[in-house]
């Protein structure tokens, strides 16, 4: 029986160009962060990307696709996406607590703070950014 740690599944972007995968990923990230949605800012279309990259859309699109499976990136992942989509964005503050999904942002303080330690959501949003990181400096004894 083979021993699982020797086992070696080799890495897609191991074959490729890197300019096809670094394409990739910034296709993959302005996808979940609504990059090619003229309506935000910044916009981009996949044209203005392929160009960039000098790949093809249809290539930069199934590579990106090959991203956001390897790293379950999608819009929902607070750790791909910027910060104003992650403090605009409801699917990263819907949390279920008791059985029922309610928005962590109407919470009380000390039930966000109990959702940050259990990584449900990415900081608590009574205290905002810089507040969650000062309490998590002031919690850590520093």
């Amino acid at each position: 029986m083979a021993d699982l740690g020797e086992l070696k599944i080799p890495s897609p972007i191991q074959s490729g160009r890197a300019s096809t995968w670094a394409g990739a990923v910034v296709y993959a990230l302005g996808q979940v962060n609504f990059l090619f949605d003229s309506a935000t800012k910044p916009y981009a279309t996949a044209g203005d990307l392929s160009a960039a990259f000098g790949v093809a859309k249809s290539t930069l699109s199934a590579k990106a696709k090959q991203v956001r499976d390897l790293t379950e990136m999608s819009s929902g992942t607070p750790e791909f996406l910027r910060e104003d989509m992650v403090d605009a964005s409801p699917m990263i503050w819907f949390i279920q607590v008791d059985g029922l999904i309610v928005d962590a942002r109407e919470l009380p303080l000390p039930v966000q703070a109990q959702a940050l330690e259990l990584g449900v959501i990415p900081y608590i949003p009574a205290l905002g950014r810089n507040g969650t990181a000062s309490w998590l400096s002031e919690s850590a004894g520093g």
